[in-house]
């Protein structure tokens, strides 16, 4: 299954209402699971990014969809990078001329 690092932000009406933030985490797993996905692994951060997620989903289509729906609820902006394993890579690589 597809992997995905989910780098979010929180939007002005998610820092106003950022104890809401953990019902909304499940909410959003809720979402990812009906479409088929996970969310693997879940971090508050500290910098650029307020919070970044690892999501697996059974295509990039999927995956779209569920970030739409939990986007389209106001309180977070994300950028999605799809994640290639390192022993997919490698094998890409070896296939290089």
């Amino acid at each position: 299954m597809p992997m995905y690092v989910i780098l979010g932000k929180f939007t002005q009406e998610g820092i106003k209402n950022i104890k809401d933030s953990p019902r909304r985490l499940e909410e959003g797993r809720k979402v990812v699971e009906s479409l088929g996905g996970k969310i693997k692994e879940f971090y508050y951060t500290m910098g650029q990014y307020d919070f970044i997620a690892v999501a697996e989903g059974p295509s990039n289509e999927a995956t779209m969809k569920s970030l739409f729906i939990i986007g389209s609820g106001g309180a977070v902006r994300t950028e999605t990078l799809v994640a290639i394993p390192a022993e997919k890579a490698a094998e890409i690589l070896k296939e290089l001329p």
